[in-house]
């Protein structure tokens, strides 16, 4: 295979059409080729974006009992949800071979084998159009638990591709030491994290996972404004802020030098130069799965899955 070792990288600072899927299906195709035209060959789409991160929303959830209504906002939700391998993901694959670029995007994942059990997941599309694979969040936060299930250790998984060694981890994922852990011993260089996550203290996470692993990463996050939830849930969400979410995506260098600063309160397609061979240069003096670790003293067990 070989390997574009310099080119742009995409990360789309956007809402979903909210709790509708085909909406947010088109809206990633039109943004999808405004990164094209800009030159972008990796494009990056925030955590759920398909179809809304439901912040805000309680499911009529309290400890101990759930409402009817409660449950008839899960439904459409479900409804508005997308198989992994359906019509949607179909459209979308054809987006990426039509437009020669590598697609990533967070997607609120059926279970079509359960038919009642959402993921939050992350799909990795590449420039022929093939579904090289998809990542559903180990381990939802609080109340997302609520709505999503729990993935396994199947997909931590780093794809080898045109465009590099490509992976990532979803939201709070990116706080659990052996996943990241798993990710570099497969050699990730351009390291994708999407995000709900908006507050400042999130950057330095981003920041600290480019210098650990020597990778770029590339941070992607919802904007978000209370009006552009469905009507019927206003009520609801009558104590919120207008801004739901501020953003602040934002990409690294493998050294830890911003790329591109976090961007707050707007929709914006950030784009930034990706040079692989800057993630050798930076394992000249810290490489946390070569001259820098210690077997020795420390023991991390991982099995590579085999598909």
């Amino acid at each position: 295979m070989k390997i574009k070792k310099k080119y742009k990288a995409a990360v789309v600072q956007a809402a979903p059409v909210l709790f509708n899927k085909d909406a947010c299906v088109q809206k990633i195709v039109k943004l999808s080729k405004e990164a094209a035209v800009q030159g972008a060959s990796l494009v990056v789409f925030p955590e759920s974006f398909i179809p809304a991160y439901p912040r805000g929303l309680s499911f009529g959830t309290v400890v101990g009992s759930r409402t009817e209504s409660g449950r008839d906002v899960w439904l459409r939700y479900f409804e508005n949800s997308i198989d992994a391998y359906g019509d949607e993901m179909h459209l979308l694959q054809e987006t990426a071979k039509e437009l020669g670029i590598f697609l990533v995007i967070g997607i609120t994942e059926k279970d079509m084998q359960s038919g009642g059990t959402l993921y939050c997941s992350m799909v990795f599309i590449d420039a022929s159009g093939k579904l090289l694979g998809v990542h559903r969040k180990l381990k939802p936060t609080g109340a997302e638990r609520i709505i999503w299930g729990e993935g396994d250790g199947s997909s931590l998984k780093v794809y080898d591709t045109g465009l590099g060694k490509i992976g990532g981890l979803i939201c709070w994922e990116n706080y659990m030491p052996l996943s990241r852990m798993a990710l570099y011993q497969q050699g990730v260089q351009v390291y994708i994290a999407p995000t709900a996550d908006a507050r400042e203290t999130w950057q330095a996470t981003m920041q600290h996972i480019a210098c650990e692993g020597r990778c770029f990463v590339l941070g992607c996050n919802q904007f978000v404004e209370k009006d552009m939830y469905p009507t019927e849930y206003l009520e609801e969400l009558s104590n919120q802020p207008e801004i739901m979410c501020k953003g602040g995506s934002s990409i690294y260098h493998p050294l830890g030098k911003v790329l591109a600063e976090p961007v707050y309160n707007e929709e914006k397609i950030i784009l930034t130069e990706i040079d692989l061979d800057e993630c050798t240069k930076a394992k000249m003096d810290f490489d946390v799965t070569g001259h820098y670790h210690r077997p020795d003293v420390f023991k991390f067990s991982y099995t590579k899955p085999t598909t």
